[in-house]
């Protein structure tokens, strides 16, 4: 039995043995194959792979994202590749294995076969893997260029705005949105592209930077395509905008992010976006381009930013790159030429890129004169200027109404870099037509509105004072180029100023003219008779050396409206004036004429006749003003003053008088000029006519001990300009004592007190800080019982004071007048100061004061001041005596900073 057992054990683990054998092969045959097939297979994936990640990277230089299904899919191959690496492993380890160590045949097959299992179920995978792939788009949408460096062309002199940008976007800064604003072509695409690749290189704390290059048409959807593209949000083209600003609001409203939008043009509403709006809460920030000032506002700009003109010196650091010619810009003959071209330039980049790059492969001397002729001549005509000219007329064309552009254009008769004072200019827009009274709207404060439109669109700049504009190089280029129809019809204007001009162009080139300017040259000669029917506007004004107006000048000019005439040496007025039955606007300041004509009476239409500081000029006719009934602004400060009947050569005339003023009904604006007693007290009688003195220049009243100011200049509400002059025996100015808060001489401007030798105060009333609230400058000289000026320092808008020959003048303030430690403000806005002749002066401040803003100190014999109140953040150009300034008692932390000043003969 036991044999038997045996027997049947045996033959059974014989049996056994013999299949596990053939089972043994068979999986091993299987084994190999699968192995070889993987192999095969995991290769062929790996090239998908390889292909599909190219593509990727191609989509990433253009701009696309990676799109959600390639990403997954590139994810699953990974995990895959891991597995079949763990499977190969594991097959070669099982080939090197030695029989060293016995194991279960059973269990040896079994560890085979479970091993195939799984590389059949990998090749499964790989199989529904690569018939994915063939499904798979990489592009998941444009990305836009923030988030990644962008490529921009050299920057040059934005070190300090690219500072001031950076802080606003740091995270301790809690104002959320930036304006920056500036002409077209300064370089404000540039500054933000530069900020963004400054983010990305040096890291930023947004969870997404998302740039939008606005499009003028489609503001906020522009804006909802370019964030939805770099969210990877998806949406069909027929889905409404709300829908759209819903996703994209949920997907923002989690994240902290930094829109930047490049040149908007029109308020984008954000809520219509659907991107949260940026505040302290959400840490978000949001930074725009734009040509408009107003923009910023109409956006909410917490913070804005002007793009300023370059520097001189980065201005040729950047037309030299772009020349690319260092030993040709050596030669000094070149180099004043090429420093002409910079100087059209203005600092403005574009310009100078485009200028310098034309200029590039220029080599003589005689293409650069031609050149910086043609810049001077024709800009227009420059290679390259026709682009930065269509740069310029978007925001030309993106004015409200032509009565800007045609505004704007006016600017341009002006000479370059020319600061215009703006009421002259709204003066002459006035007589153009260009405004006109409506419904008791003052056209005046209408063109301050217009001045505030140009200078929000960055087409006019602050001039050298707050009261004045002018123009940028290239903006008046592109103004002249446009009022000439874009250079088609050059001979409708004739704009030559400042041109070193001797004699006016020849006749015939006044024929088609518009606008005539030969402003600030140099012309003693002018045409005898020339023709000008369409002729509207005619400057003249700053040409010293023309004495003379021909006889028969003004015969054929029909439709001129504009005359400027001021500044001139002319001696008398030809009587062809009375051709001139349509003009509106004549000024003849600071001529040297003697009479008028009778013939200006029939000017019907003239509207402002400025005869300002025409001190030779000593007979008006009757008939020359009383016709005029349609005059608004007559100034006659510092001139005519005879105001009782004369005569003069054979004739006796009847001159004008204050009684004939009362009888302009339209008259709004008066000067006056006084030049006795008796004088005066007449024109106190003439009650109507108060209201209108807006200009006052009183001299020679001997006898007037005080001046009653309310009297006379109806409580001095609309006086602008007071001179008094050589009153010997004035003491002091009376000044209104039943206006409400002291608000009395709320306008005026300009205060000269000149040798009045007894007045030792200058006010009747003290000072309230609203009065005087908007003088700017201040003249007082000979004035020798005068001892401070202590109504002074709180004025707001005082920026010149010029002090001289006042004998006993002690001190600018009073110490136990000045103000307390806790308001130490004096002089918020004085510039220049000149103390000249001062002997008794012994301070300019107490010692605990300082100027703010002070640019520039005149300071010469005034030997009792020993020290300068100045620290070294505002040390002002220092004019004075060489002796007196190493006297100087200095502080010795400044001793050092105190650089040399500008000495002046003793």
């Amino acid at each position: 039995m036991d044999f038997i057992s045996s027997l049947i054990v045996g033959s059974a683990q014989m049996l056994c043995e013999s299949m596990n054998m053939a089972e043994r092969r068979g999986h091993n045959t299987d084994l190999r194959q699968a192995i070889t097939d993987l192999e095969t297979a995991i290769g062929d994936l790996k090239a998908i792979r390889d292909d599909l990640n190219l593509r990727i990277q191609q989509d990433d230089l253009e701009g696309r994202s990676c799109s959600n299904r390639a990403r997954e899919w590139l994810s699953a191959v990974q995990a895959t590749e891991t597995k079949a690496a763990s499977i190969l492993v594991r097959f070669r380890r099982r080939e090197q294995r030695t029989r060293m160590r016995r194991r279960c045949l059973g269990c040896f097959g079994c560890a085979d076969y479970k091993l195939c299992n799984k590389v059949c179920a990998t090749l499964k995978s790989i199989d529904e893997l690569r018939e994915r792939s063939e499904d798979i788009k990489t592009d998941g949408g444009s990305i836009q260029q923030t988030c990644r460096e962008i490529p921009i062309k050299s920057v040059v002199g934005n070190t300090t705005m690219m500072e001031r940008v950076l802080e606003f976007l740091s995270e301790e800064e809690e104002r959320g949105i930036i304006g920056v604003y500036g002409p077209g072509g300064v370089g404000k695409t540039t500054l933000m592209q530069s900020i963004n690749n400054e983010l990305i290189t040096k890291g930023h704390q947004y969870d997404v930077l998302i740039w939008v290059q606005m499009s003028r048409e489609f503001g906020e959807c522009t804006i909802q395509q370019a964030v939805g593209a770099r969210l990877g949000l998806s949406w069909d083209e027929k889905e409404t905008g709300e829908n759209r600003a819903l996703k994209i609001y949920r997907a923002l409203r989690q994240k902290r992010f930094l829109l930047l939008l490049d040149d908007v043009w029109e308020e984008i509403d954000l809520e219509k976006t659907g991107v949260p709006r940026p505040d302290r809460e959400n840490k978000c920030k949001m930074m725009f381009t734009t040509r408009s000032m107003a923009l910023c506002s109409n956006m909410g700009a917490e913070y804005k930013l002007r793009v300023e003109f370059l520097e001189k010196k980065s201005a040729w650091e950047l037309f030299c790159s772009k020349v690319g010619r260092k030993d040709l810009l050596e030669s000094s003959s070149i180099r004043r030429l090429a420093e002409i071209i910079v100087s059209k330039c203005g600092g403005l980049p574009l310009a100078l890129i485009t200028l310098g790059g034309a200029m590039a492969h220029r080599e003589t001397e005689e293409e650069w004169i031609h050149a910086s002729e043609v810049l001077t001549r024709f800009p227009a005509e420059m290679k390259g200027m026709n682009y930065v000219f269509a740069l310029l007329k978007f925001s030309y064309d993106n004015l409200d109404s032509d009565l800007l552009r045609s505004c704007f254009l006016y600017c341009a008769l002006f000479p370059e870099e020319h600061s215009i004072e703006i009421e002259q200019l709204v003066e002459y827009w006035i007589g153009e037509g260009f405004l006109t009274s409506s419904h008791g709207v003052n056209t005046i404060y209408k063109g301050y509105f217009l001045i505030g439109d140009l200078k929000a669109a960055c087409l006019l700049e602050t001039g050298d004072e707050k009261t004045q504009v002018k123009m940028h190089n290239v903006v008046r280029s592109f103004a002249l180029w446009m009022a000439s129809e874009q250079g088609t019809y050059k001979e409708l204007i004739l704009v030559e100023p400042n041109m070193g001009h001797t004699e006016a162009p020849k006749a015939e080139n006044w024929l088609q003219a518009l606008v005539i300017s030969l402003i600030d040259n140099r012309i003693q000669t002018l045409p005898e008779k020339p023709i000008c029917p369409k002729l509207t506007t005619l400057m003249l004004q700053r040409n010293s050396c023309l004495k003379k107006i021909p006889t028969g000048f003004f015969m054929h000019m029909p439709t001129l409206r504009v005359l400027d005439l001021s500044f001139t040496s002319i001696t008398e007025i030809p009587l062809s004036i009375k051709y001139l039955v349509e003009l509106y606007h004549l000024s003849m300041s600071g001529t040297k004429i003697s009479v008028l004509p009778r013939e200006l009476g029939n000017l019907r239409k003239l509207k402002h006749l400025d005869l300002q500081r025409t001190q030779f000029l000593q007979t008006i006719p009757r008939d020359a003003i009383c016709w005029l009934s349609k005059l608004e602004v007559l100034n006659l400060y510092y001139s005519y003053a005879g105001w009782e009947l004369q005569s003069f050569g054979e004739d006796e005339v009847e001159e004008l008088g204050f009684d004939d003023l009362e009888y302009l009904e339209n008259l709004t604006t008066l000067g006056i000029t006084v030049l006795s007693l008796e004088t005066l007290k007449t024109l106190y009688e003439f009650g109507a006519l108060h209201k209108h003195i807006q200009h006052l220049h009183i001299e020679e009243c001997n006898g007037l001990l005080n001046f009653n100011l309310p009297s006379l200049t109806n409580h001095g509400r609309n006086l602008r300009r007071l001179s008094i002059k050589s009153c010997h025996d004035l003491e002091y100015l009376v000044t209104p004592i039943d206006v409400v808060e002291n608000d009395w001489l709320p306008r005026l401007e300009v205060l000269t007190l000149h040798s009045l030798h007894k007045l030792s105060r200058v006010w009747g009333n003290p000072v309230s800080q609203e009065c005087l609230r908007n003088i700017r400058c201040i003249n007082i000289s000979h004035c020798h019982k005068l001892k401070n000026v202590s109504w002074v320092p709180k004025l707001p808008k005082l920026e010149v004071m010029d002090l001289f020959d006042c004998r006993e003048l002690e001190e600018l303030i009073s110490e136990h007048e000045s103000p307390s430690v806790e308001d130490p403000t004096l002089f918020p806005s004085l510039k220049t100061l000149t103390a000249r002749d001062l002997p008794e002066l012994n301070s300019i401040l107490p010692s605990r004061f300082s100027f703010q803003k002070i640019e520039t100190l005149v300071i010469t014999n005034c030997p009792k001041v020993k020290k300068l109140p100045f620290q070294e953040t505002n040390m002002p150009r220092v004019y004075c005596e060489e002796k007196w300034w190493n006297a100087l008692e200095k502080d010795e932390p400044n001793k050092e900073l105190c650089y040399l000043p500008r000495f002046v003969p003793n």
